[in-house]
Protein backbone atom coordinates (compact mmCIF):
# COMPACT_ATOMS: atom_id res chain seq x y z
CA UNK A 1 0.00 0.00 0.00
CA UNK A 2 1.38 3.38 -1.00
CA UNK A 3 1.80 5.77 1.92
CA UNK A 4 1.52 9.41 0.79
CA UNK A 5 4.42 11.69 1.66
CA UNK A 6 3.63 14.14 4.43
CA UNK A 7 5.92 17.17 4.50
CA UNK A 8 7.51 17.70 7.89
CA UNK A 9 6.80 21.00 9.60
CA UNK A 10 9.69 23.04 10.92
CA UNK A 11 9.79 25.42 13.87
CA UNK A 12 12.81 27.70 13.99
CA UNK A 13 13.70 28.70 17.56
CA UNK A 14 16.05 31.60 18.26
CA UNK A 15 17.10 32.69 21.76
CA UNK A 16 18.28 36.29 21.77
CA UNK A 17 19.85 38.58 24.32
CA UNK A 18 20.66 42.09 23.08
CA UNK A 19 21.13 40.84 19.54
CA UNK A 20 21.61 44.19 17.81
CA UNK A 21 22.30 44.41 14.08
CA UNK A 22 23.47 40.81 13.89
CA UNK A 23 20.07 39.61 15.00
CA UNK A 24 18.44 41.63 12.22
CA UNK A 25 20.82 40.00 9.73
CA UNK A 26 19.86 36.60 11.14
CA UNK A 27 16.14 37.27 10.68
CA UNK A 28 16.75 38.63 7.18
CA UNK A 29 18.58 35.45 6.17
CA UNK A 30 15.60 33.42 7.36
CA UNK A 31 13.23 35.54 5.28
CA UNK A 32 15.39 34.83 2.19
CA UNK A 33 15.39 31.05 2.71
CA UNK A 34 14.31 28.96 -0.29
CA UNK A 35 12.05 26.99 2.09
CA UNK A 36 10.25 29.03 4.69
CA UNK A 37 9.79 27.53 8.16
CA UNK A 38 6.26 26.91 9.37
CA UNK A 39 6.95 29.17 12.33
CA UNK A 40 9.71 31.26 13.82
CA UNK A 41 9.79 31.57 17.59
CA UNK A 42 12.04 34.23 19.09
CA UNK A 43 12.67 33.98 22.81
CA UNK A 44 13.87 37.34 24.15
CA UNK A 45 15.95 36.27 27.14
CA UNK A 46 15.59 39.34 29.37
CA UNK A 47 17.11 41.59 26.71
CA UNK A 48 17.40 45.32 27.33
CA UNK A 49 17.96 46.62 23.80
CA UNK A 50 14.53 45.87 22.35
CA UNK A 51 15.79 43.05 20.12
CA UNK A 52 12.36 41.45 20.24
CA UNK A 53 10.91 44.38 18.30
CA UNK A 54 12.95 43.35 15.28
CA UNK A 55 11.23 39.97 15.37
CA UNK A 56 7.88 41.74 15.02
CA UNK A 57 9.00 43.14 11.68
CA UNK A 58 9.56 39.59 10.40
CA UNK A 59 6.24 38.23 11.73
CA UNK A 60 7.92 35.93 14.21
CA UNK A 61 6.26 34.65 17.34
CA UNK A 62 7.76 36.37 20.36
CA UNK A 63 8.21 35.11 23.90
CA UNK A 64 9.59 37.74 26.29
CA UNK A 65 11.27 36.58 29.48
CA UNK A 66 11.60 39.16 32.25
CA UNK A 67 15.04 37.95 33.41
CA UNK A 68 18.02 36.42 31.67
CA UNK A 69 18.29 32.68 32.24
CA UNK A 70 20.60 31.59 29.44
CA UNK A 71 20.04 30.03 26.01
CA UNK A 72 19.28 26.56 27.41
CA UNK A 73 16.20 27.79 29.26
CA UNK A 74 15.18 30.08 26.39
CA UNK A 75 15.37 27.24 23.85
CA UNK A 76 13.36 24.94 26.13
CA UNK A 77 10.61 27.54 26.53
CA UNK A 78 10.52 28.05 22.78
CA UNK A 79 10.33 24.31 22.20
CA UNK A 80 7.36 23.98 24.56
CA UNK A 81 5.43 26.50 22.44
CA UNK A 82 6.55 25.11 19.07
CA UNK A 83 4.21 23.05 16.91
CA UNK A 84 6.61 21.78 14.24
CA UNK A 85 7.68 18.18 13.78
CA UNK A 86 11.28 19.42 13.69
CA UNK A 87 12.79 21.96 16.05
CA UNK A 88 15.52 23.90 14.28
CA UNK A 89 17.64 25.83 16.78
CA UNK A 90 19.81 28.66 15.52
CA UNK A 91 21.73 31.37 17.35
CA UNK A 92 20.85 35.03 16.99
CA UNK A 93 24.29 35.84 15.57
CA UNK A 94 24.30 33.57 12.51
CA UNK A 95 23.03 33.84 8.95
CA UNK A 96 21.57 30.61 7.63
CA UNK A 97 22.22 29.57 4.05
CA UNK A 98 19.31 29.78 1.62
CA UNK A 99 19.03 25.99 1.47
CA UNK A 100 19.47 25.32 5.20
CA UNK A 101 15.85 24.47 6.02
CA UNK A 102 15.40 22.32 2.93
CA UNK A 103 18.62 20.44 3.82
CA UNK A 104 17.28 19.77 7.33
CA UNK A 105 13.96 18.45 6.01
CA UNK A 106 15.74 16.33 3.42
CA UNK A 107 18.06 14.84 6.05
CA UNK A 108 15.16 13.67 8.23
CA UNK A 109 13.23 12.39 5.20
CA UNK A 110 16.25 10.49 3.88
CA UNK A 111 17.03 8.80 7.19
CA UNK A 112 13.96 8.23 9.40
CA UNK A 113 16.15 6.74 12.13
CA UNK A 114 18.14 9.87 12.97
CA UNK A 115 16.97 11.94 15.91
CA UNK A 116 19.00 15.09 15.30
CA UNK A 117 21.31 16.81 12.81
CA UNK A 118 23.64 19.76 13.09
CA UNK A 119 25.95 21.70 10.78
CA UNK A 120 28.93 24.02 11.03
CA UNK A 121 30.05 27.58 10.48
CA UNK A 122 30.93 28.30 6.87
CA UNK A 123 34.39 29.23 5.63
CA UNK A 124 33.55 32.91 5.06
CA UNK A 125 33.24 34.51 8.53
CA UNK A 126 31.47 37.86 8.60
CA UNK A 127 34.05 39.73 10.69
CA UNK A 128 37.39 40.29 8.98
CA UNK A 129 39.78 40.73 11.95
CA UNK A 130 42.33 37.96 12.46
CA UNK A 131 40.86 36.29 15.57
CA UNK A 132 37.35 36.18 14.11
CA UNK A 133 38.69 34.60 10.94
CA UNK A 134 40.91 32.16 12.85
CA UNK A 135 38.26 31.11 15.37
CA UNK A 136 35.48 30.52 12.87
CA UNK A 137 37.66 28.86 10.23
CA UNK A 138 39.04 26.56 12.94
CA UNK A 139 35.49 25.62 13.93
CA UNK A 140 34.57 24.99 10.28
CA UNK A 141 37.59 22.74 9.80
CA UNK A 142 36.91 20.71 12.97
CA UNK A 143 33.31 20.01 11.98
CA UNK A 144 34.10 19.34 8.33
CA UNK A 145 36.76 16.77 9.22
CA UNK A 146 34.80 14.97 11.94
CA UNK A 147 32.66 11.86 11.72
CA UNK A 148 29.21 12.12 10.12
CA UNK A 149 27.99 9.77 12.83
CA UNK A 150 28.13 12.36 15.62
CA UNK A 151 28.24 11.92 19.36
CA UNK A 152 27.16 15.42 20.32
CA UNK A 153 24.89 18.28 19.24
CA UNK A 154 25.29 21.95 18.31
CA UNK A 155 22.77 24.60 19.31
CA UNK A 156 23.92 27.34 16.91
CA UNK A 157 22.61 25.33 13.95
CA UNK A 158 21.00 22.10 15.06
CA UNK A 159 17.68 20.39 14.41
CA UNK A 160 15.97 17.65 16.38
CA UNK A 161 12.69 15.78 16.22
CA UNK A 162 10.28 17.49 18.58
CA UNK A 163 9.05 14.31 20.26
CA UNK A 164 12.64 13.21 20.92
CA UNK A 165 13.59 16.61 22.34
CA UNK A 166 10.65 16.63 24.75
CA UNK A 167 11.17 13.00 25.73
CA UNK A 168 14.86 13.54 26.53
CA UNK A 169 14.04 16.58 28.67
CA UNK A 170 15.48 19.34 26.49
CA UNK A 171 18.59 21.33 27.35
CA UNK A 172 20.01 21.31 30.86
CA UNK A 173 18.95 24.67 32.32
CA UNK A 174 21.74 24.48 34.87
CA UNK A 175 23.87 26.16 32.22
CA UNK A 176 23.03 29.81 32.86
CA UNK A 177 25.35 31.16 30.14
CA UNK A 178 26.16 30.04 26.60
CA UNK A 179 28.27 27.00 27.35
CA UNK A 180 28.16 23.28 26.54
CA UNK A 181 24.43 22.80 27.03
CA UNK A 182 24.24 21.52 23.44
CA UNK A 183 27.12 19.08 23.90
CA UNK A 184 25.52 17.76 27.09
CA UNK A 185 22.23 17.25 25.24
CA UNK A 186 24.09 15.28 22.57
CA UNK A 187 25.67 13.03 25.21
CA UNK A 188 22.24 12.27 26.65
CA UNK A 189 20.82 11.55 23.21
CA UNK A 190 23.59 9.06 22.48
CA UNK A 191 23.25 7.45 25.91
CA UNK A 192 19.54 6.94 25.22
CA UNK A 193 20.35 5.20 21.94
CA UNK A 194 19.44 7.98 19.51
CA UNK A 195 21.42 8.70 16.34
CA UNK A 196 22.84 12.14 15.57
CA UNK A 197 24.20 13.17 12.20
CA UNK A 198 26.75 15.87 11.43
CA UNK A 199 25.42 17.33 8.17
CA UNK A 200 28.47 18.93 6.58
CA UNK A 201 26.50 20.68 3.83
CA UNK A 202 24.46 22.54 6.45
CA UNK A 203 26.37 25.78 7.01
CA UNK A 204 25.70 29.07 8.75
CA UNK A 205 27.75 32.25 8.71
CA UNK A 206 28.92 33.38 12.13
CA UNK A 207 28.51 37.13 12.63
CA UNK A 208 30.27 37.41 15.99
CA UNK A 209 33.33 39.60 16.45
CA UNK A 210 36.02 37.72 18.39
CA UNK A 211 38.79 39.47 20.31
CA UNK A 212 41.35 38.12 22.79
CA UNK A 213 39.11 38.58 25.82
CA UNK A 214 35.92 37.08 24.36
CA UNK A 215 37.80 34.17 22.78
CA UNK A 216 39.64 33.13 25.94
CA UNK A 217 36.59 33.63 28.13
CA UNK A 218 34.43 31.45 25.87
CA UNK A 219 37.03 28.76 25.18
CA UNK A 220 38.38 28.44 28.70
CA UNK A 221 35.55 29.15 31.13
CA UNK A 222 32.43 28.38 29.09
CA UNK A 223 33.71 25.45 27.02
CA UNK A 224 36.87 23.68 28.14
CA UNK A 225 36.31 23.52 31.92
CA UNK A 226 32.62 22.46 31.83
CA UNK A 227 33.34 20.03 28.97
CA UNK A 228 36.06 18.44 31.12
CA UNK A 229 33.54 18.01 33.94
CA UNK A 230 31.10 16.42 31.52
CA UNK A 231 33.76 14.04 30.15
CA UNK A 232 34.71 12.92 33.65
CA UNK A 233 31.08 12.54 34.66
CA UNK A 234 30.27 10.46 31.58
CA UNK A 235 33.65 8.65 31.72
CA UNK A 236 33.80 8.88 27.94
CA UNK A 237 36.63 10.29 25.82
CA UNK A 238 35.41 10.58 22.25
CA UNK A 239 37.84 10.36 19.34
CA UNK A 240 36.03 13.12 17.46
CA UNK A 241 35.71 16.89 17.10
CA UNK A 242 38.13 18.67 19.49
CA UNK A 243 38.80 15.44 21.40
CA UNK A 244 40.65 13.48 18.72
CA UNK A 245 43.69 11.53 19.85
CA UNK A 246 45.93 13.82 17.78
CA UNK A 247 44.64 16.79 19.77
CA UNK A 248 45.36 15.07 23.08
CA UNK A 249 48.89 14.25 21.96
CA UNK A 250 49.28 17.86 20.82
CA UNK A 251 48.31 19.16 24.27
CA UNK A 252 50.94 16.97 25.94
CA UNK A 253 53.52 17.91 23.30
CA UNK A 254 52.87 21.64 23.74
CA UNK A 255 53.56 21.40 27.48
CA UNK A 256 56.64 19.23 26.96
CA UNK A 257 57.87 21.79 24.43
CA UNK A 258 57.64 24.59 27.03
CA UNK A 259 59.40 22.51 29.68
CA UNK A 260 62.11 21.25 27.34
CA UNK A 261 62.83 24.75 26.02
CA UNK A 262 63.27 25.92 29.60
CA UNK A 263 65.51 22.97 30.38
CA UNK A 264 67.65 23.47 27.29
CA UNK A 265 68.69 26.90 28.60
CA UNK A 266 70.68 25.04 31.26
CA UNK A 267 71.46 21.94 29.17
CA UNK A 268 72.02 23.09 25.56
CA UNK A 269 72.94 19.58 24.47
CA UNK A 270 69.25 18.66 24.95
CA UNK A 271 68.05 21.30 22.47
CA UNK A 272 67.16 18.52 20.03
CA UNK A 273 64.19 17.55 22.27
CA UNK A 274 62.18 20.78 21.78
CA UNK A 275 63.07 20.60 18.09
CA UNK A 276 61.54 17.10 17.89
CA UNK A 277 58.45 18.24 19.79
CA UNK A 278 58.04 21.26 17.54
CA UNK A 279 58.26 18.98 14.53
CA UNK A 280 55.70 16.62 16.05
CA UNK A 281 53.24 19.47 16.63
CA UNK A 282 53.62 20.64 13.05
CA UNK A 283 53.16 17.14 11.63
CA UNK A 284 50.12 16.33 13.79
CA UNK A 285 48.35 19.52 12.77
CA UNK A 286 49.67 20.04 9.24
CA UNK A 287 46.30 19.39 7.59
CA UNK A 288 44.77 22.24 9.59
CA UNK A 289 47.63 24.60 8.79
CA UNK A 290 47.40 23.76 5.09
CA UNK A 291 43.67 24.45 5.29
CA UNK A 292 44.40 27.91 6.75
CA UNK A 293 46.93 28.52 4.00
CA UNK A 294 44.49 27.48 1.29
CA UNK A 295 41.78 29.76 2.64
CA UNK A 296 43.76 32.87 3.66
CA UNK A 297 47.36 32.52 2.48
CA UNK A 298 50.76 31.73 3.97
CA UNK A 299 51.03 34.78 6.25
CA UNK A 300 47.65 34.05 7.83
CA UNK A 301 48.65 30.42 8.34
CA UNK A 302 51.86 31.42 10.11
CA UNK A 303 49.90 33.70 12.45
CA UNK A 304 47.53 30.87 13.38
CA UNK A 305 50.25 28.46 14.54
CA UNK A 306 51.19 30.21 17.84
CA UNK A 307 47.50 30.80 18.58
CA UNK A 308 46.75 27.15 17.93
CA UNK A 309 49.57 26.02 20.24
CA UNK A 310 48.35 28.49 22.85
CA UNK A 311 44.93 26.81 22.46
CA UNK A 312 46.53 23.48 23.36
CA UNK A 313 48.12 25.02 26.45
CA UNK A 314 44.99 26.61 27.88
CA UNK A 315 42.90 23.55 26.96
CA UNK A 316 45.32 21.41 28.94
CA UNK A 317 45.15 23.81 31.87
CA UNK A 318 41.35 23.75 31.76
CA UNK A 319 41.40 19.94 31.84
CA UNK A 320 43.65 19.96 34.91
CA UNK A 321 41.36 22.44 36.69
CA UNK A 322 38.27 20.47 35.73
CA UNK A 323 39.88 17.22 36.85
CA UNK A 324 40.94 18.75 40.19
CA UNK A 325 37.41 20.05 40.82
CA UNK A 326 35.93 16.67 39.95
CA UNK A 327 38.39 14.85 42.22
CA UNK A 328 37.78 17.22 45.15
CA UNK A 329 34.01 16.82 44.83
CA UNK A 330 34.38 13.05 44.95
CA UNK A 331 36.48 13.30 48.10
CA UNK A 332 33.96 15.66 49.71
CA UNK A 333 31.18 13.27 48.78
CA UNK A 334 32.93 10.37 50.48
CA UNK A 335 33.61 12.46 53.60
CA UNK A 336 30.03 13.67 53.90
Amino acid sequence: MHVPYVKKTVSVIIPVYNGGDNFRRCLLSLSESDTHPDEIIVVADGDSDGSWRMAEEFNAGILRLPTTGGPARARNIGAQKAKGDILFFIDADVNIARDAISLVIEAFDHDPDIAAVFGSYDDEPFETNFLSQYKNLFHHYVHQTSSDNASTFWGACGAIRREVFLKIGGFDEGFRWPSIEDIELGYRLKRAGYRIRLLKTLNVKHLKHWDVSSLLKADFFYRAIPWTRLILKERKFLDDLNLKISNRISVISAYLLIFSLSGSLYMPHLLFIPFLLLTLLLVLNMDLYLFFRKKRGTFFMLKTIPWHWFYFLYSGLAFLIGFANHFLKKIQGHIS
